[in-house]
């Protein structure tokens, strides 16, 4: 995402709090000048991000990640990774207690979560946000009580916290980019595009960047479903969507990319282009089916980017200078990449998330660490 559409977005965001930052003295971050802390790991979004910097306190902290939404793999193997890094023994020597809830898709009882851990004296809190809005009131109670809070993922639309994401507009445009690729001289046809979960900031940027480059690429009629990120939901509503279309010319699935695959075989479908996210049975498929015809590009959006949350979080309650922005690198692979044992693994579940390697943060969750979690609430 570029600076310029986060200064968009937090346009407004930024107007109104001033306006009640004006009321009351808040203790809270201070921003200040960079370099940042390990800005290997901590990559600032761009120049223009600006540093942010809490009082150091004494450890050990007490930690909460307050999830949303956990209808799906990538949000259930997220809380199982989280669980596992909290036990990593560098982690674990940081943290007095550590909880993990999931509060469903309410805004509302996101917030009250996060205002219960803030009142019961917790010293960070990770957050997938719901809503990228209605933040304002946690986040002035959080620097009211010196709480560090650092949404990641599904990001805020302010500049008031540190967050943690991926450049969800560009992954959009990665898959634009590479479908316009494969279809090469073809500038109409019908293209599906299954979307994610409604209402938060991933589903709706990676959107705007899909549709930025594809729609003025030529005349195309793009179909749009919602897979809510999950691989049945994904692969029911492509069943639909060919049932009444007949044909597509390419895919693009944000999640749930493996059901859409079956989909489209149980269809019997032609092989088409499919851009699609990193789960390792759209992988496993690529490679089965590669011989076939079928061309894929696996795009990273990593359940183990809660772990650089964390760290982040407990860096700033070193009080390290952070980057209000933190960049984490997009990963890829192409169908002709794939390569078992190294960026898919034929011996695990198709629903699980094949990046969880930061070797820059230092960051490395075995499968066999996260599988041994379970994404009950603590």
């Amino acid at each position: 995402m570029t600076l310029s559409h986060y200064k968009k977005m937090f346009g407004a965001a930024s107007l109104v709090g001033g306006l009640l930052l004006s009321t009351a003295a808040f203790a809270g971050p201070e921003f200040v000048s960079g370099p940042g802390h390990d800005p290997v790991c901590f990559t600032p979004w761009s120049d223009d991000i600006k540093f942010m910097q809490w009082e150091p306190r004494e450890g050990p902290h007490k930690v909460a990640v307050v999830n949303g939404f956990v209808g799906n793999t990538w949000r259930i193997q997220m809380i199982q990774t989280a669980k596992a890094f909290a036990e990593q023994p560098e982690i674990a020597a940081q943290l007095e207690d550590f909880k993990v809830v999931s509060t469903g898709t309410d805004v509302a009882a996101q917030l009250g979560a996060i205002e219960d851990f803030i009142n019961q004296g917790y010293d960070a809190i990770v957050t997938i946000a719901v809503s990228p809005e209605g933040f304002d009131r946690v986040i002035r109670l959080a620097d009211r009580n010196d709480v560090v809070v650092v949404p990641f993922d599904n990001v805020l639309d302010t500049d008031k916290v540190m967050q943690v994401n991926q450049d969800q507009l560009e992954m959009g445009r990665m898959y634009a980019r590479w479908l316009m690729e494969q279809l090469g001289d073809q500038k109409s046809g019908k293209i599906l595009e299954v979307r994610g979960l409604q209402g938060n900031s991933v589903d709706r940027d990676r959107h705007i960047g899909f549709r930025e480059l594809m729609e003025p690429s030529g005349d195309w009629d793009i179909v749009e479903v919602v897979g809510n990120w999950d691989d049945g939901t994904a692969q029911k509503v492509t069943a639909d969507a060919i049932a009444v279309h007949k044909e597509f010319d390419a895919v693009v699935v944000q999640g749930g990319t493996t059901g859409a695959v079956r989909a489209m075989l149980d269809a019997g479908h032609p092989l088409v282009p499919i851009a699609g996210e990193s789960e390792n049975g759209f992988r496993k498929l690529l490679a089965e089916y590669g011989p076939q015809g079928l061309k894929g590009k696996s795009i990273g959006q990593s359940p183990g980017m809660v772990s650089i949350a964390m760290k982040a979080a407990l860096a700033a309650l070193d009080g390290k200078v952070m980057p209000q922005l933190v960049s984490v690198p997009i990963p890829f692979a192409d169908y002709d990449e794939l390569e078992a044992g190294k960026n898919y693994w034929p011996d695990l579940t198709d629903n699980f998330f094949t990046v969880n390697e930061f070797p820059p943060c230092g960051v490395n969750i075995t499968a066999r660490e996260i599988m041994a979690k379970t994404a009950d609430n603590d």
